[in-house]
């Protein structure tokens, strides 16, 4: 359900890259472009499965200095709301998520650099490591995910619910262009919207009703 902001924030990304695309001797320009966007969306989903490893396992490796029950219950407090955040702006009700995205604004300052080295992409290696790079692009709702990876308490919980997040936007993104314009409107709906951003709200109020529950 966040395909409209992937898509406006990253359409016009893997629309140029699909434009410059070389085509392989012997396929279809199709296939051809399949294979790249594919394996440039598997090292954007790689970078989020990493990142989400990191922070979960960070956060095991702090729990054993504090008390654990309270700490989960803080990280289960901290995602509860962040998901709240979320459905919010998903229901187009109030956008602070998109306010997160300034926080990676100093880690894209250090590795834009390196995708000047590898464009125009020309060979699958090129479009692996591009698309890692992609994967640190400053992004509200990859950091707003990023605090459920935080609360799983587990390196391999935070890189499972971040490579579900990257999987989950991979339609939006592989169909950038006419079919993301039929896709944007659908997810753009107003009903739609409401209706998701509705149900993550939900999630989140419940998240923090159990959180609060076991502080009594």
């Amino acid at each position: 359900m966040g395909a409209g902001h992937c898509i406006g924030m990253c359409g016009g990304l893997i629309g140029a890259f699909s434009s410059q695309l070389p085509s392989t001797h012997g396929q279809s320009l199709l296939i051809s472009k399949l294979k790249f966007l594919l394996t440039y969306n598997l090292g954007r989903i790689l970078s989020y499965s990493l990142a989400g490893a990191l922070v979960g396992g960070s956060a095991n490796a702090l729990g054993r200095l504090f008390d654990m029950n309270l700490y989960l219950i803080a990280l289960r407090i901290f995602a509860g709301t962040m998901m709240v955040i979320t459905g919010l702006y998903i229901a187009q009700i109030w956008a602070g998520v998109v306010q997160i995205e300034r926080l990676g604004k100093l880690i894209w300052r250090v590795l834009s650099p390196f995708t000047r080295r590898i464009t125009p992409i020309k060979t699958l290696h090129h479009a692996l490591v591009g698309g890692m790079l992609w994967g640190w692009l400053p992004c509200g709702l990859v950091y707003s995910t990023l605090t459920w990876a935080v609360a799983a308490n587990s390196a391999q919980q935070g890189a499972l619910i971040m490579a579900a997040f990257g999987i989950g936007t991979l339609p939006a993104l592989l169909s950038a262009g006419v079919a993301a314009n039929a896709l944007a409107r659908c997810v753009q709906h107003r009903v739609v919207r409401l209706f998701s951003g509705s149900m993550l709200v939900l999630f989140g109020l419940q998240t923090l009703y159990i959180a609060i529950a076991q502080l009594s």
